[in-house]
């Protein structure tokens, strides 16, 4: 599939000193700093260094990337580690793909309320498997937060994946769960929404929230539990299938939403003037093509993008239960143990794929094999004309840093 010529940046550098203008004191801080990142990214202005290839004279230069979270270009890279690093920590066992959505009403509140509302999403949905499961910390759980829907529209949901089983309470045996065990939604869909708005009255009660825009109605007491009572007489959306492909496919599923942003750059189709085109999916069709092609104004693009950047420090993914980062090596290493399983290597076929690096075969105990102790390292900027190492010459230094908010311009 050819590389699209046209970027997100490209929006930004063309309308985007306009819209800060336009929009001046309703822009955040973090906002502003995105806008930065991508329309600099890869460019003269955060530096970069020359490079020369000895073995064919090949010379280039390659500039600094700007790595912000939210930027199409920087992302890829992290991706393939995250999924690596997952893939290594795999059962074999079934597992199973698990969205909790939050409704309308709702998220249109969770907008101003990003750090406490997604937060509350990603806790409660975790709360929910681990209360079906009977188990508070042997059920292993992997959420990622995702915030559009494929049109760029606020769209607040987590997708999740869970092993089918999980170590028993004393820790001597595993627990493999009753066939079935996630299908039921409606018993999923109806402890998730208790247990958010539970939450969310917590919130509110303790001055939590923000109230903006419409939601300013329902900002007093009386208003917001009428509200928030309507809330629990709707059927929030919960998603549950074994995955068909097995972990694996479901794991690179959940990879592409890791570390990708709202809308990826190859999904543009077209900018002039005055609107910008790009692809998305029409869900709500039941027809097998849902490809559709959508027009927005210069100005309403940047809107739908940035109502997806996230609080600084805010993440994404979480673990709980036996995959939670304080005791997941030690949990996984008896369940290999239980299950009878050695602790699984990364292949270095699989690994040059997945990193899109040479590197050794590792066990993942990090006891290195002979082959990798007499590995030598390989060069961090290869020649795209002869393949050979090549040397850095030259450093370019940066205009500015590359996650400052926009310059300012007279």
């Amino acid at each position: 599939m050819p590389r699209s010529t046209l970027e997100v940046a490209d929006v930004f550098r063309v309308n985007g000193q306009h819209w800060r203008d336009s929009h001046a004191g309703h822009v955040s801080l973090a906002q502003l700093k995105v806008m930065s990142g991508i329309e600099h990214c890869r460019s003269e202005v955060l530096g970069g260094h020359a490079l020369h290839c000895p073995s064919c004279e090949h010379t280039q230069i390659a500039y600094n990337s700007c790595r912000n979270r939210h930027c199409p270009k920087c992302q890829a890279s992290a991706a393939k580690r995250w999924l690596a690093a997952r893939q290594t920590e795999l059962l074999p066992v079934d597992y199973y793909h698990v969205v909790f959505t939050l409704p309308q009403p709702i998220s249109e509140l969770a907008y101003y309320n990003k750090s406490v509302m997604y937060g509350l999403l990603l806790k409660a949905a975790a709360k929910t498997l681990l209360t079906i499961g009977e188990d508070t910390q042997h059920l292993g759980v992997t959420f990622v937060l995702h915030t559009w829907g494929s049109a760029m529209t606020h769209h607040p949901h987590v997708h999740g994946i869970i092993p089918g089983g999980g170590l028993s309470l004393d820790g001597d045996k595993w627990v493999s769960c009753k066939t079935g065990f996630f299908l039921p939604v409606r018993v999923l869909s109806r402890l998730f929404r208790r247990l958010y708005l539970e939450g969310l009255r917590e919130a509110y009660e303790q001055n939590k929230l923000q109230f903006f825009g419409d939601c300013l109605p329902i900002e007093e007491g009386n208003p917001f539990l009428v509200w928030l009572n309507n809330q629990r007489k709707v059927e929030w959306v919960v998603y549950a299938k074994r995955p068909f492909a097995g972990p694996q496919a479901v794991l690179a599923y959940l990879s592409r939403y890791t570390h990708r942003v709202a809308i990826a750059n190859s999904r543009l189709v077209a900018m002039d003037k005055e609107t910008v085109s790009f692809k998305w999916k029409n869900y709500r069709v039941k027809e097998q093509n849902r490809q559709r092609t959508m027009s927005l104004t210069h100005d309403e693009f940047i809107r739908r993008f940035l109502l997806h950047v996230l609080p600084s420090g805010f993440h994404r993914i979480r673990h709980y239960g036996l995959t939670a980062n304080t005791g997941r090596k030690k949990n996984l290493d008896k369940a290999r143990q239980l299950l009878n399983v050695k602790v699984p290597t990364v292949p270095l076929d699989k690994a040059r794929q997945l990193l899109n690096v040479k590197v050794p075969t590792v066990p993942l105990d990090k006891t290195l094999s002979s082959e990798a102790k007499s590995h030598e390292p390989t060069p961090t900027f290869v020649c795209p004309c002869c393949g050979a190492g090549m040397i850095v010459t030259d450093v370019l230094l940066h205009l500015y840093l590359p996650r400052a908010p926009p310059l300012l311009v007279s």
